[in-house]
């Protein structure tokens, strides 16, 4: 995976002027696609020898409470730095290898066939760059935690939100148990032509 060449990370839409601060984000919508949750440091870094470069314990805890009943559709390399299905959710791999295989998880071989698979459940891409990369067109929604920190990594994504609009956003100070402080970001993609 090649970074960038600039640091521009995200091209972030347009900001809608009734944001709400809450918390409490409802990902339980009727849009139809995936959601792709990622977190993201200001200057684009997601990774850093296959675990993340911060510790926010928050920001688990959010991800568990959106993705628990729903289905996650990761790269082999995410699921490798995971190293085991995650509890109360369904798990697919994105993968080339057609022999990989691994005791309670589903695989696919193209985003068509992840999405197939997911069928109608509520599902969540989370990763790696190139899962994101490959799925981010198909999704409608796109649930961001911006890390307020420029950090070093080894792997950068960037997000091109110009399709999205913003929802919600909330504001989290670092604390003892994060490590730095973000900002909670949930966009909707505008109605496709």
């Amino acid at each position: 995976m090649n970074a960038p060449s600039s640091p521009s990370p995200e091209k972030t839409p347009p900001q809608d002027q009734n944001l709400t601060s809450s918390a409490s984000i409802d990902h339980r919508t009727s849009l139809s696609g995936p959601a792709a949750l990622v977190a993201i440091s200001k200057d684009g870094v997601i990774g850093d020898k296959g675990d993340l470069p911060w510790r926010l314990s928050s920001d688990l805890r959010r991800f568990k409470k959106i993705t628990m009943g729903g289905v996650l559709i990761m790269g082999r390399k995410t699921y490798d730095s995971i190293g085991r299905p995650l509890p109360g959710r369904t798990t697919i791999v994105l993968t080339r290898d057609p022999n990989w295989r691994c005791e309670g998880v589903m695989t696919a071989s193209s985003p068509e066939e992840a999405i197939k698979i997911a069928a109608n459940r509520e599902s969540f891409v989370v990763g790696g760059a190139e899962i994101y990369r490959l799925l981010l067109p198909l999704c409608d929604r796109v649930l961001v935690t911006r890390v307020l920190a420029s950090l070093d990594g080894d792997t950068r994504l960037e997000l091109d939100l110009s399709d999205f609009r913003v929802e919600k956003r909330s504001k989290h100070p670092s604390s003892e148990v994060d490590e730095y402080e973000t900002e909670f970001v949930e966009y909707h993609r505008q109605k496709r032509s």
